[in-house]
């Protein structure tokens, strides 16, 4: 009888295949003075790594180190001439950062702390067998590997962070950036949250970028489509299944198949596709319209939404099960106007990138340009700044006029604050207000008020001496 294998089982399996793959493409290098300790380790590994040379010296280890490239150095420590740790030593101080394991018979605590200081990713001591050797490099190779996937996931972030629209430095927009990065190579389905305009797609396919999937990025606006056509685009349809389905057709999901969905405006999907849409999630599984069969997929979701899915939820008019299954990450991208610091990156980012699409130069703005669009509530989020910005330069002025007549409307609705209050009172609670929404960066702040961050610092030494905060 064969039993099935547990997960630990099945876990174990994946990183020794993971590892044999790693040692196929490896290339090696073994240094060591004793022919006999060479002659085993050659014998052991030349069959199971791209490339093996063997040297009996640091001298001649480092002539053979320039003439190929080497995924890992196996040294022995004591080595006639200069020792493995002073080569390595050397190598160090040259900006070298291949990986090493050092190997020795005559090993004392002070000995492993030099080679670990000396950048050593593993220390094992002679005389050993072959499964012990395979197990310190796949330690190091998989270690290697997780580097090597971390430095790129941050080259990726980095280049994500200046994808249209996905600019910031602000708190707010690290917490986004982060999250991408941690939850981008899961299976987890996640939910963005946000209000219009606030470049969720863009997130979204950030997501995708980072995810190593092999498939396609396909979107999808639910509320662009009515409930026939959305289930015939989502799932497809057979020949036959309705009037002007004279052929067969995939589907965005099938078409999906190995990369993301991303669906925008979930929160507008009609009922009866949310049902079909629970299946892909729990099962797997599409049923295409007119048809009897089901077909397995492996899409990831992501759904983004600007309205609150808890009310529609408890309204009846979106599925609970649905929202549980799509909010298992919920993420927040946040409103242009909590991002203040990243209002002057993002218009000196769509100025450049606009200006060269439109072949126009930069507009230079002014410091009541700049004083007019921090103050903006910004309803329309990055997208209505990049709308302003790409009229700047057709104008070959920042248009104040539609900027002034927003906050002249959000004016007329009052002051928010009491009559009774003094100057002294309007003065501080604006002075908090706007630090509020630079994320308490005084120089920024500063800047929108007018003032130098001597004086605002001045005056909250008064304040807060006052008030013992």
């Amino acid at each position: 009888m064969i039993m099935p294998l547990h997960d630990g089982q099945k876990a174990e399996g994946t990183v020794e295949l993971e590892f044999n793959r790693l040692l196929r493409s490896a290339a090696i290098l073994v240094v060591d003075d004793e022919p006999g300790m060479r002659n085993f380790l050659k014998r052991s590994l030349e069959n199971r790594c791209a490339l093996l040379e063997v040297a009996g010296s640091a001298e001649e280890a480092e002539a053979l180190r320039l003439r190929y490239h080497f995924d890992l150095l196996m040294v022995d420590i004591r080595l006639p001439g200069l020792s493995g740790l002073e080569w390595m030593e050397k190598l160090r101080e040259r900006g070298v950062r291949t990986h090493v394991i050092y190997m020795t018979a005559f090993a004392d605590l002070d000995m492993a702390i030099a080679a670990l200081r000396n950048g050593a990713d593993d220390f094992i001591m002679k005389p050993f067998r072959t499964e012990q050797i395979l197990l310190s490099m796949r330690r190091t190779l998989m270690r290697r590997q997780i580097l090597r996937e971390n430095s790129l996931l941050r080259l990726q972030v980095e280049q994500m962070q200046h994808d249209e629209g996905v600019v910031g430095e602000s708190p707010a927009m690290r917490k986004v950036f982060a999250l991408v990065q941690r939850v981008a190579t899961t299976r987890t389905s996640v939910l963005i949250r946000g209000e219009t305009g606030v470049g969720k797609a863009l997130v979204a396919k950030s997501l995708h970028q980072l995810s190593r999937r092999s498939g396609a990025f396909i979107s999808l606006n639910c509320g662009t489509l009515n409930e026939e056509r959305i289930d015939s685009e989502l799932f497809g349809h057979i020949k036959g299944a309705f009037a002007g389905a004279e052929q067969t057709r995939d589907g965005l999901i099938a078409h999906a198949d190995k990369g993301t969905l991303f669906l925008d405006e979930i929160g507008r999907l009609p009922e009866p596709v949310q049902a079909k849409m629970l299946g892909v999630l729990e099962r797997g599984v599409i049923r295409p319209v007119g048809s009897a069969r089901e077909f397995p997929v492996d899409v990831r979701i992501i759904a983004a939404t600007s309205c609150d899915l808890d009310e529609l939820g408890a309204s009846g008019a979106f599925r609970t099960d649905l929202f549980y299954r799509l909010n298992a990450m919920p993420l927040d991208v946040p409103p242009l106007r909590e991002r203040g610091r990243d209002i002057e990156l993002l218009v000196q980012h769509f100025m450049e990138q606009l200006a060269s699409e439109l072949r126009l130069a930069p507009v230079q703005l002014l410091h009541t340009d700049w004083e007019q669009l921090f103050a903006y509530h910004w309803p329309g989020n990055v997208r209505e700044l990049r709308n302003l910005v790409e009229r700047t330069l057709l104008l070959g002025e920042l248009p104040l006029e539609s900027l002034n007549k927003t906050l002249q409307e959000s004016a007329d609705v009052g002051p928010g604050y009491s009559l009774e209050w003094s100057l002294e009172q309007v003065e501080r609670a604006h002075i908090e207000a706007v630090l509020a929404s630079f994320d308490n960066n005084k120089s920024a702040a500063a800047r929108r008020l007018g003032v130098s961050r001597k004086t605002l610092e001045r005056k909250q030494a008064l304040w807060y001496g006052a008030t013992g905060k």
